[in-house]
């Protein structure tokens, strides 16, 4: 027995100095010297961090503060209006639908949204819900993204405007009314207001906290959006980033006054909640044991249309953020305001950085302080 019980303690010891060399090469000490660096050399209000390793979340921290009037520091369960990377979340639902056979990502928008959604330049070409998804529709935000009387031919005499040069698929513009449709053919599809739908059918099955609609979420938690102004090296409150637009939602109608929720932008989460969700899209649809879409479906959501754009359905991929390696993810800027999103599937490591005000100046296609800081966290978390 005595013998027995070395043994076991020996292989219970080699074990454990195992994982503890595994995660030596962690430094978080370093990861942490690096960002108060930057966050010095440039003007930054605060910074929220995750890193995930192996699938896992390894580390998570925030820097700076959460409201600079009040000196409150930033922590970690404060939650962000995330910006862009919340069109990832609409393409989530959106390939459940599919999956659940209610619509094709081949139908015409137009006959989904309820209004003619044809450019006029080319009356004769359907516009799909894939280039809706992929921003391939060519339509653009000229006439505003904030409700859809913008590009209903019923609501607006310049909704033609609306629609670019080209022939719809053949050419690629990023725009925010693409998503605010598309969130409202969640709720014409499933019966659920959009908001419920992402909760009911994405983050409570993750464990997540966050959500679309302000009145429903903790105020206390939210971290004050700052948007910075370089002529006068000053941080402003953007107090519209946390609009909860009460009166709108008390007069919703289904199917039509979605944008108010901004299915575009408008989720608010933590950087670990939100490392978590990237997760689930890096295993491909799957994040500890809950099935969120199918392998297909997550695959259809990471495969560029374009080899030029690199977007696919709400999520892109770039080899400009990391040297050397092409990661999948999205960004998100809005009211000052920076976000960044990125896995690399096949090593199983991801970045999540969230600032809620710094300097707009960008490297490369990319904020430069969340560029700085993704950086930062690679090396000392994940480069060997």
């Amino acid at each position: 027995m005595r013998s027995r019980s070395v043994s076991y303690l020996f292989f219970s010891m080699l074990f454990l100095g195992i994982c503890v060399s595994r995660s030596a090469s962690a430094q978080p000490e370093k990861a942490e010297a690096a960002i108060r660096t930057i966050m010095e050399q440039q003007k930054v209000a605060g910074l929220s961090v995750a890193v995930v390793r192996n699938n896992q979340v390894v580390y998570t921290h925030s820097f700076g503060l959460k409201n600079i009037e009040s000196n409150e520091p930033l922590t970690d369960d404060c939650i962000f209006r995330i910006a862009s990377i919340s069109k990832s979340f609409t393409a989530t639902a959106m390939m459940q639908l599919a999956e659940a056979g209610k619509v094709s990502l081949e139908e015409d928008m137009g006959k989904l949204v309820g209004f003619r959604v044809r450019n006029p330049k080319f009356p004769d070409q359907v516009i799909t819900l894939r280039m809706v998804l992929s921003h391939r529709s060519s339509i653009n935000d000229s006439q505003g993204y904030f409700t859809l009387d913008a590009i209903n031919p019923d609501k607006n005499p310049n909704w033609e405007k609306c629609y670019n040069e080209y022939a719809p698929g053949t050419g690629y513009q990023y725009c925010n009314l693409n998503y605010n449709m598309a969130g409202t053919l969640i709720e014409k599809l499933s019966g659920e207001r959009f908001d419920q739908y992402i909760k009911h059918h994405i983050l409570d099955p993750l464990g997540l906290y966050g959500g679309y609609c302000v009145d429903s979420l903790d105020k206390a938690r939210f971290a004050t959006i700052y948007e910075y102004n370089i002529d006068s090296t000053k941080f402003m409150a953007s107090p519209a980033a946390y609009a909860p637009r009460s009166k709108e939602i008390a007069a919703y109608e289904m199917g039509y006054s979605t944008p108010v929720f901004s299915p575009t932008g408008g989720m608010k989460i933590s950087a670990g909640d939100l490392a978590r969700y990237m997760i689930m899209h890096s295993k491909l649809g799957k994040y500890k044991g809950k099935r969120i879409i199918s392998k297909k479906h997550a695959r259809d959501m990471q495969t560029p249309l374009s080899d030029k754009e690199n977007y696919g359905l709400a999520l892109l991929k770039t080899d400009k953020l990391i040297a050397g390696k092409t990661l999948t993810g999205h960004t998100g800027s809005a009211y000052g305001l920076y976000s960044a999103m990125f896995f690399q599937p096949d090593e199983k490591f991801g970045i999540v950085v969230i600032s809620n005000g710094c300097h707009p100046g960008y490297t490369d296609g990319f904020n430069t302080v969340i560029r700085k800081t993704v950086n930062s966290l690679y090396e000392a978390f994940i480069l060997k």
